[in-house]
């Protein structure tokens, strides 16, 4: 069973990671800055080329990232000792080096990864809202079950849903997004009831269930029934102008949503068990691939978001820390030296290998394994 989710998962893989490497590889050329390797993949390499410039574009048999290596860059300690650098290359080679490229080049070379996977995800979003559409049907509550949050709370039946946590719903699809996404104690619905908006709290219940997937998950519960405003489904093709702006929305509404999430996690108020890793992912991506192209294109720019989110983390290893280096280059005149970068990419290392750990953890415990 395992395997239907494979080929799915490999060509989201290979999409959105070879976006994230040639946004580095576009400005690295841009810049003057020789590049070695294109990989997708790690590990030993499964085939490749070699074009007129001289980089190796290759796959490789572990799709789980990627990587752009730049010429001479074999020391990611290096910036740190520019006179040793100046001695081992010629003038014609030091012109293809990326530590001798001024800061803020070199800063736009690692930032262009994660900004590549947004882009992504705009793009992903513009094409559906412009060529499928987007649902516009406002939700109306059809039923409030018995002595749930709901209730306590003060909805009621043909109530209409405007808003919740200060996010407009323009949709019935948004309503259980905004509450699944939500972090609060308390869920902040607005809703139009006899031409009045009101403000009511409600306090969801965590239950243990089934999602629409058929995955065990614990998910936030208020015990509401939706339907279509007067029955009536309104789905519309987009504008180039409305579509860009839905997109740029709904990428925005994630990036902020996964950082309120973390937060909670750094608190130690948030639910790790719905963290997960590659195997998590391959068979929500196997599965939602059985719907059909498009859902399998919105899971794509939700992963893509979360790469370039993941990525932009100050955490030595990956983008962000790279940055982060670069802030302090910025800030101090010079860069960090040797040993305190080591020592950064040590914690960079236990961190990344800590939180690999535990989302395996998490992806084992799916299969039952524990």
């Amino acid at each position: 069973m395992m395997f239907d989710y494979i080929l799915p998962f490999i060509i989201l893989i290979l999409v959105v990671v070879f976006i994230h490497e040639y946004g580095h590889y576009y400005f690295a050329k841009k810049y003057g800055v020789g590049v070695t390797d294109f990989s997708i993949g790690f590990g030993k390499e499964i085939f490749g080329w070699n074009d007129k410039s001289g980089t190796r574009w290759k796959i490789c048999w572990i799709p789980l990232g990627g990587y752009v290596k730049f010429f001479g860059d074999r020391n990611v300690f290096s910036q740190a000792d520019q006179e040793k650098i100046l001695r081992k290359y010629s003038a014609e080679d030091q012109k293809k080096l990326f530590v001798l490229k001024p800061l803020y080049q070199r800063a736009l070379i690692v930032a262009a990864g994660p900004i590549a996977n947004f882009l992504l995800a705009i793009f992903i979003f513009f094409s559906i809202y412009t060529f499928v559409g987007k649902d516009f049907t406002p939700a109306v509550i059809n039923e409030v079950q018995k002595e749930s949050p709901a209730m306590t709370a003060g909805l009621k039946k043909n109530d209409i849903i405007v808003s919740i946590d200060g996010n407009d719903v323009k949709s019935i699809m948004e309503v259980s997004k905004f509450i699944t996404m939500s972090t609060n104690e308390y869920i902040d619905f607005v809703v139009s009831r006899s031409n009045q908006e009101l403000l009511i709290k409600v306090k969801p219940n965590m239950v243990f269930t089934e999602d629409n997937l058929g995955n065990k998950v614990n998910k936030r519960m208020v015990g509401i029934q939706l339907g279509a405003y007067n029955d009536q489904i309104n789905h519309v093709k987009l504008g180039p102008a409305k579509s860009f702006y839905y997109a740029v929305n709904e990428v925005y509404f994630v990036s902020v949503s996964s950082l309120k999430y973390i937060g909670t996690l750094i608190k130690g108020k948030g639910d790790t068990s719905q963290l997960g890793g590659p195997i998590r992912i391959a068979k929500i991506t196997g599965q939602v691939a059985e719907f059909g192209i498009l859902p399998f294109l919105s899971i794509m720019a939700y992963i893509s978001v979360s790469l370039g989110l993941i990525n932009l983390f100050p955490i030595p290893l990956l983008d962000g820390g790279h940055l982060m280096f670069y802030g302090f280059e910025k800030i101090l005149g010079r860069p960090l030296s040797q040993k305190t970068q080591e020592g950064f990419f040590r914690i960079g290392m236990f961190l990344l290998l800590s939180l690999m750990f535990f989302t395996t953890f998490n992806d084992l415990k799916d299969l039952g394994l524990f």
